[in-house]
């Protein structure tokens, strides 16, 4: 049964938590704005979009452990939508697995923070970019965790555009026919993609029957409620023996209102000028959320 997560603000936990998720995902995004005032720029629409999906995760749901990023037991996260992996890093970087300073490496000659992510660094999973890779990988991850008798999780997190590969539809029907319901897929939905609106492209809807119709518990919510992500994440497996995704609604960009919805988002260099109002904006948004 395709079910909604629900939209209350704030609900397990709690106000100041909540808070804290919140600067957490500004300050995330604050570093892929660096990042993004470096010389080769980098993908910053679907980085943000994604920002308060991948902070639920790291700070709230995931269990993990930055001193033991191969403990055997640890939860698993693959970025399939590597080419937003200046979001991971950030996240990473947040969470404790690199030095924060790194950040200001990436994309230069010698740096291990590339373009897209690799195992080099330090909580990444599995090299991937290549989009339609992800899911199956989890796949993998997934029936390895339970082969060698761990309870942990694997986390999924893709491009709506990304559902337009085939191979992505092939890894639900194997997760769904073995039964693997420690794998958890999030679809980033922020409807856009390089070349325009997805649905444009390649009509998706009803998305969740379709992913319904392949076998997995579904629930839908609003990408950027950290509480209802926490809440929603946190309580995979929805249903015993299924696989569980959850269709993140979200806005590419979501932070920077003058880049919000755009597909010149997709991509960023920014100038100095842009640098400095993006940092400014964000700024404001950090004393809001620290009062």
């Amino acid at each position: 049964m395709t079910t909604t997560a629900g939209t209350e603000t704030v609900g397990a936990i709690g106000d100041t938590r909540l808070g804290e998720l919140r600067e957490r995902a500004t300050r995330i995004r604050e570093h892929v704005a660096d990042m993004c005032a470096g010389p080769e720029g980098g993908h910053l629409g679907g980085a943000y979009s994604a920002a308060d999906i991948m902070t639920a995760l790291y700070f709230d749901v995931m269990n993990l452990d930055p001193d033991r990023p191969d403990a055997p037991e640890r939860d698993r996260f693959v970025l399939s939508k590597g080419h937003a992996a200046v979001g991971l890093y950030a996240t990473l970087a947040e969470r404790g697995y690199l030095p924060v300073d790194e950040l200001a490496t990436y994309a230069r000659p010698g740096s291990r923070l590339m373009g897209h992510p690799v195992r080099a660094v330090p909580g990444v999973e599995a090299a991937t970019g290549s989009l339609g890779h992800g899911l199956a990988l989890g796949c993998g991850f997934a029936l390895g965790a339970r082969l060698d008798g761990h309870d942990s999780r694997t986390f999924v997190l893709m491009g709506d555009g990304e559902l337009q590969e085939g191979s992505v539809w092939e890894a639900a029907i194997g997760a769904a026919s073995l039964g693997l319901d420690r794998l958890v897929a999030v679809v980033d939905r922020n409807s856009l993609q390089l070349t325009g609106d997805t649905d444009s492209i390649a009509a998706m809807e009803p998305l969740a029957d379709r992913w319904r119709g392949f076998g997995w518990a579904v629930q839908e919510a609003d990408g950027h409620d950290l509480a209802t992500l926490v809440r929603a994440l946190g309580t995979t497996p929805w249903e015993p023996g299924r696989p569980s995704v959850l269709i993140a609604r979200t806005v590419k960009g979501r932070g920077l209102p003058f880049l919000e919805g755009r597909t010149a988002c997709h991509y960023v260099t920014f100038s100095e000028r842009n640098h400095a109002k993006a940092r400014a904006v964000l700024g404001r948004s950090r004393k809001e959320e620290t009062r």
